[in-house]
């Protein structure tokens, strides 16, 4: 994005950097007017997140549709029900997703954010359609591929672009609140394939080639009038005045003590990769993905086991993701007001770890509870999966470190996805032991990561406060050192 920024009042604005250069110190000085600043906020909250909540909604349906589409037929005529090849389609999504973030999001660095998140998304959409065109497994597999190539970068994109406009303490609500749009794909995919569903024999397409038709071309739309909707850096964003500019800078340099990061140097990058905090983050996301993969892509399967029939396992997944959506803003609004993260992640992973214990007995309990155990699961995962990211990304100060670490959470700990793809093994239905034991174990492999990473943070602050860091002064990177600066403090 730099690239495009001459050398005059405001275009040198960083918000990455959270700070202006030597030149130009208007923004530092800047006094913040309390009324001012809350009509900002409101019009951030009109432009930033619901745009990107609603276009994230359709990535995550085009990613998990195919759990709809596998009980209406799809299986059958692509000739998928014996072996694996359902699971390997599944998990193929995630070695080109897992791989390509981190390009992905350092791309992002150098362009419009509206240009880069709805060019992908209109490919990842043809791609989509395509799925409901092919005439083998083996073509299913390849698109699932592409799908994965091109929604890689979307995901990390967003959330970083979200964290350049929020405080870190303003930053949980609008992050769940976006986030919302993966748990609500849910139910819109349950809703739209039982629709769907009935127009099977259309044009001479089974129903389950409908749902990926019309649903990628839904996407291909959106993603062209995204490009007029999608927010850029805030440097460059044309709803911002020149005030309003000044005055977003100087209150997001406030909230993190000037923790810049604007080089990316032989020294930036050691800080970056020798950071345990980002590969403790790979860990508990890849615990707690693990249980919002294993939901979306299982559910309707799940639920055909307790019973139901096809068309009823759809209407029933519907109101699952409703009540988790509701359930992850209102946690998001607590851990906002009470400034804390840890306890709220520990109270979800509890709440699953009720829901599978539950199903790993479900032979001496009714389809009902059976029923209410995947409320539990669905809200309890939901719950504690975007607070780790926004708690990671609360405590990474600079630009290239937040960049990198959000990409290589987000990318590397989306493994656990390649693990829920593989561990419903259809030999083993309803029971599903193999995949309700591996999800309860690293839900809390999450949990105790968890834990490790608050009492690290706290250490650490303790430490600053003591004085101990503040030798970094003198060395060469002074002010180039993002969360290392002694005068930055982390969140848990």
């Amino acid at each position: 994005m730099d690239t495009h920024i001459a050398d005059d009042k405001l275009k040198e604005l960083h918000v990455e950097d959270l700070t202006v250069r030597a030149n130009d110190r208007k923004a530092e000085a800047f006094e913040i007017d309390p009324v001012a600043e809350k009509k900002l906020l409101r019009k951030l909250d009109y432009r930033v997140v619901p745009v990107l909540w609603f276009l994230y909604l359709l990535s995550f349906l085009d990613r998990t549709n195919i759990g709809n589409a596998s009980i209406q037929g799809m299986t059958a005529d692509l000739d998928m029900e014996e072996g694996n090849s359902y699971n390997i389609a599944l998990f193929i999504f995630f070695v080109p997703y897992i791989l390509f973030e981190l390009p992905s999001n350092l791309l992002l660095k150098k362009m419009a954010p509206s240009t880069w998140l709805s060019g992908i998304m209109f490919c990842w959409g043809i791609v989509t359609i395509g799925q409901g065109l092919v005439k083998s497994k083996e073509g299913l597999i390849a698109c699932r591929f592409l799908l994965g190539l091109f929604e890689s970068g979307f995901f990390p994109g967003c959330t970083y672009l979200i964290s350049m406009y929020y405080r870190r303490y303003e930053l949980q609500w609008r992050y769940n609140i976006f986030f919302t749009g993966a748990i609500l794909a849910g139910s819109f995919s349950g809703l739209m394939a039982y629709g769907i569903a009935h127009m099977d024999g259309a044009a001479g397409y089974a129903g389950w080639r409908w749902i990926f038709i019309i649903e990628g071309a839904l996407t291909a739309v959106f993603a062209i009038l995204g490009k007029f909707f999608i927010v850029d850096w805030p440097e460059t964003a044309k709803f911002l005045t020149d005030d309003e500019k000044r005055l977003l800078i100087a209150r997001l340099s406030a909230d993190v003590a000037d923790s810049k990061m604007n080089t990316l140097d032989l020294r930036a990058r050691k800080r970056i990769f020798t950071d345990w905090k980002m590969y403790l983050g790979v860990l508990m996301y890849f615990g707690i993905v693990n249980t919002g993969y294993a939901t979306s892509f299982f559910t309707p399967t799940i639920l055909t086991g307790m019973g139901y029939s096809p068309i009823e396992a759809q209407v029933h997944s519907i109101p699952i993701f409703i009540v988790a959506a509701f359930v992850c803003v209102c946690v998001a609004w607590l851990t906002d007001f009470f400034r804390h993260r840890y306890a709220f992640c520990m109270i979800g992973i509890c709440v699953s770890t009720c829901g599978f214990v539950m199903l790993l007995n479900q032979s001496r309990i009714p389809v009902g509870a059976q029923y209410a155990a995947i409320f539990l699961i669905v809200c309890g995962g939901y719950t504690c999966q975007p607070i780790t990211i926004t708690w990671i990304n609360n405590n990474m100060g600079g630009h290239y470190k937040r960049a990198v670490s959000s990409a290589m959470m987000i990318g590397f700990g989306n493994a656990g996805g390649i693990v829920a793809s593989n561990i419903f093994l259809t030999q083993e239905a309803p029971g599903y032991k193999t995949g309700y034991g591996t999800s309860l174990g690293l839900l809390w492999l999450c949990g105790i990561c968890c834990t490790v990473y608050l009492f690290g943070v706290m250490r650490e602050n303790r430490k600053r406060e003591r004085g101990e860091r503040e030798y970094r002064l003198e060395e060469p990177d002074a002010g180039n050192q993002g969360d290392d600066d002694h005068r930055f403090r982390y969140t848990y």
